[in-house]
């Protein structure tokens, strides 16, 4: 998936390791866009042509991927994958695309063209040229299998670390586990808050993952499916929640609403806290997170 996964766990559960990364690598062979032979990759080769085949966990996630695109107003997206090869972060001299080509890629891209048929187990995408990348939601997903695994084998207090993504269950000994929020403009290893969590999931989406700059303006991966170009508006977003599919989807879709619009939605969901930093390195904060938030400093300007 792109990523080190990180694990901690009670000593003495060599088999409880095995378990968690046993998962790790079925979500990745089944449900990454890039693995060749994938079922997730047999869907975007068959789009616009037929129906295909694939396993019923893959279909699960494909049915809730539908689910909080729609909630999000498309603001996640998982065929926003229509736009790959358009943007190359890792290239010599990157440069952004074409406004031609990107105009032709975002009208292929609209999660009601995924047509999931749980009777036949089989997913078919409508058009050609569609394409389903869950790299912004498939993490979650690992990590809420992975800790589903960990609880019923008795393990209650255990940290799971995904990229930008931490899942923390029980307590820590007597105390809650303190997830750090990086800094959008800082090192990797500058946090400018603490969130105090206990089995919920911590997401952050930002745009210093990976970007390049040109003519003074910022591009980065996390991609507007409406528009096709960078977010804008905000450096990161950080979403806390009790199911880890659900942070991770809408840590991206709130770095594409922006910051009202992005609050107001976490707002409107039981549970589930957000925190926010805009292009000015303001902060912004959904009412419920209260004590559990330690800022530390101010983000860099």
């Amino acid at each position: 998936m792109g990523t080190v996964f990180d694990v901690s766990l009670p000593a003495g559960r060599p088999d409880a390791f095995d378990a968690v990364f046993a998962i790790f690598k079925d979500v990745d062979d089944k449900m990454s866009e890039w693995r060749e032979g994938s079922p997730l990759a047999d869907i975007n080769r068959a789009a616009g042509v037929r129906a295909v085949a694939v396993p019923a966990d893959l279909r699960a996630l494909l049915h809730r991927s539908v689910e909080l695109a729609a909630l999000t107003d498309g603001a996640f997206e998982p065929t926003w994958a229509a736009l790959w090869g358009l943007w190359d972060f890792k290239a010599k001299e990157p440069k952004p695309p074409s406004p031609d080509a990107v105009a032709a890629a975002v009208k292929l891209i609209d999660h009601r063209g995924v047509a999931i048929d749980d009777a036949a187990g089989t997913v078919r995408l409508a058009r050609l040229g569609m394409k389903i990348g869950l790299g912004g939601i498939a993490k979650g997903w690992a990590l809420d299998r992975a800790a589903e695994a960990l609880r019923a084998r008795g393990i209650t207090s255990f940290l799971l670390s995904a990229g930008g993504q931490v899942y923390a269950g029980g307590k820590n000994g007597a105390a809650m586990w303190k997830v750090g929020v990086r800094d959008p403009r800082g090192g990797p290893d500058e946090f400018f808050a603490v969130i105090e969590v206990a089995d919920a999931s911590v997401s952050t989406s930002g745009d210093y993952e990976r970007f390049f700059e040109r003519d003074g303006v910022r591009y980065h991966h996390i991609l507007d499916p409406k528009t096709g170009m960078p977010s804008r508006g905000l450096r990161s977003a950080t979403v806390i929640a009790a199911d880890a599919t659900l942070a991770d989807a809408l840590s991206t879709a709130v770095m594409v609403l922006g910051r009202e619009r992005g609050l107001a939605l976490v707002e409107r969901l039981p549970g589930v806290q957000a925190l926010v930093v805009d292009d000015s390195g303001k902060i912004g904060v959904t009412a419920g997170l209260g004590a559990r938030l330690h800022v530390l400093r101010p983000p860099r300007p």
